[in-house]
């Protein structure tokens, strides 16, 4: 695959999760393409699914951003680090808004398949991972 390709469909992407452009989304993300997240009980799919989960996000925090700071691709996968902020301003999980901001470091692992759409986004969830194995809340 050819990685400028791949990159250049981040940078896009990035703008699409900050605007929730629903034609983005339909155009980045295959209309299969399965996303997990522990706010909802099942997958939701496609580029809709995935804005879905931004907009859900925006509920709780209505000036979330996040910023691309540094993607690595290699064969049809981008490893990306962001950074999201925003400010606890709707509830969140049951948690009244707070008006605390917040700044937090993602990782995330894209594959594309051959049309360069994106087919699956993998988090990795590092300690917050090991607080909910434990039941802990952070």
């Amino acid at each position: 695959m050819d990685l400028d390709i791949l990159k250049n469909q981040i940078k896009k992407f990035e703008t699409m999760i900050n605007t929730a452009d629903v034609n983005m989304a339909n155009e980045l993300v295959d209309s299969k393409a399965p996303f997990y997240t522990p706010a909802f009980p099942n997958p939701v799919y496609g580029g809709e699914g995935y804005l879905s989960l931004v907009l859900w996000l925006r509920k709780s925090f209505s000036n979330v951003r996040w910023k691309l700071e540094e993607m690595v691709a290699e064969g049809n996968k981008v490893a990306v680090h962001w950074t999201c902020s925003g400010t606890h301003d709707g509830d969140f999980m049951g948690i009244p808004a707070t008006g605390k901001s917040f700044s937090a470091s993602f990782m995330n692992f894209y594959t594309f398949n051959n049309q360069y759409k994106i087919m699956s986004d993998t988090a990795a969830e590092g300690m917050i991972a090991i607080l909910r194995s434990l039941q802990i809340k952070p």
